[in-house]
């Protein structure tokens, strides 16, 4: 009976510290590409044929003529109601008017980035130079436990290059 009793003991006691430990949360296994991405206002589309990006980090450039692509927005369609926290939901993308475009840099810092816009109209002229320095966001959208993800991202309109919200 005593043994009984030094059994129950030694298993209740090894359980207490594993019941406090916090629990591992997983991290997607998502990698960030080193980008410098560039959208064109749906206001400016239809005055740019080509746009031709300058980016400078860290004592390095790397310069492009970016493939521009049509840009989208994602529309929220909803969530189950009656499926409670683990329930389904759903969302779509809508083309929004804008173009993006994206120039790939080495490496991605959080220092300061010298950006210049220069392109060709559809009318076949060249577009205004357009310069903007900015630092990029550091952001952990999987919680700090799961590392910083950096993003660099501007905005060229009629009035010149702005850094994306």
């Amino acid at each position: 009976m005593r043994s009984v009793g030094v059994l129950l003991a030694a298993v209740t006691t090894s359980l207490i510290p594993s019941a406090c430990m916090p629990e591992a949360v997983p991290c997607p296994a998502i990698a960030q590409a080193s980008v410098v991405a560039l959208t064109v206002a749906a206001s400016y589309v239809p005055e740019v044929e080509a746009i031709h990006l300058k980016a400078c980090q860290d004592g390095t450039c790397r310069e492009a003529d970016l493939e521009l692509m049509p840009g989208s927005t994602t529309v929220d369609q909803g969530c189950e109601p009656s499926a409670g926290p683990d329930g389904t939901c759903s969302a779509t993308s809508s083309p929004d008017g804008t173009l993006t475009g994206m120039l790939m840099m080495d490496v991605l810092t959080e220092s300061r980035i010298d950006a210049t816009a220069t392109g060709t109209s559809t009318a076949g002229t060249p577009l205004p130079e357009r310069r903007l320095s900015f630092m990029p966001r550091a952001e952990y959208p999987y919680g700090e436990q799961c590392g910083k993800f950096i993003t660099a991202g501007v905005v060229l309109d009629a009035d010149g290059l702005r850094q994306s919200p």
